[in-house]
């Protein structure tokens, strides 16, 4: 009887047999659960990297988007004050001018339109967006009166911003205008003290009457500077200094 050897072979087979999980591959799930883990740290600290980034950049988009609404308002607010050059010179004399009583009493009625000369229909002057400001919470632009400390105030900046100048606006009636609706200033870059108001009492923002000019009702600090100025409330949008 033959008696077997035990060769190189029996090692082989041996090794086979012990080694079930590499022959048939079990431990691969347990590798593949590794990467998944790698990928899943990975894929946090980029997020994390993402959210310090627009973290660091809400600030800026805020600023711009702010800057863009400022822009608005400004545009808008200077459309009132053409309309306004619009109307006070439809309603006023060539010669004489028409005083303070020839300027509208509310925003309506420059909605309303001018009417055409030699016909019975109304031109537009103002559009219905530009009647509405938008840095306000209500929309509602605030109306400046003639002669009110407002105005003096935005007239003074007005004055420092041109190097102790006030532009006189054009044609004639409108300087005649400024003349009834605004005191006049001398020396502002000298520290001049509020001069005193014409005759006739200031028409506050509360009060009926004719209006030359608008502001914002928003109290904040502005982005963009405006003759100077850096609050939107001391914005006033008039055909005065214009």
């Amino acid at each position: 009887m033959m008696s077997l050897r035990r060769g190189p072979h029996h090692k082989i087979c041996r090794l086979l047999i012990a080694s079930p999980k590499v022959a048939d591959g079990r431990d691969a799930p347990r590798s593949r659960s590794s990467e998944a883990g790698y990928t899943l740290v990975a894929l946090l600290a980029l997020m994390t990297l993402l959210a310090l980034f627009a973290t660091a950049a809400a600030p800026s988009i805020r600023q711009q988007a702010q800057r863009e609404r400022e822009k608005e308002t400004i545009f808008r607010g200077e459309q009132v004050a053409d309309a306004l050059r619009e109307y006070y010179l439809q309603r006023s004399s060539p010669v004489r001018g028409g005083g303070i009583q020839s300027l509208p009493t509310s925003i309506d009625q420059l909605l309303e339109g001018i009417p055409v000369r030699g016909g019975t229909k109304k031109r537009q002057i103002l559009r219905a967006s530009a009647a509405r400001d938008p840095l306000s919470t209500s929309g509602e632009w605030r109306l400046v009166r003639p002669r009110s400390q407002d105005l003096i105030d935005f007239q003074r900046s007005v004055m420092v911003y041109a190097g102790n100048f006030l532009p006189s606006p054009q044609p004639p009636q409108m300087a005649q205008l400024q003349q009834d609706a605004a005191p006049q200033l001398v020396n502002v870059l000298g520290g001049e003290s509020d001069p005193p108001r014409r005759s006739g009492g200031n028409l506050s923002e509360d009060s009926s009457g004719p209006f030359v000019g608008v502001s914002s009702r928003s109290q904040n600090t502005s982005v963009v500077h405006y003759y100077g100025i850096d609050r939107h409330d001391q914005w006033i949008f008039t055909p005065l200094f214009r």
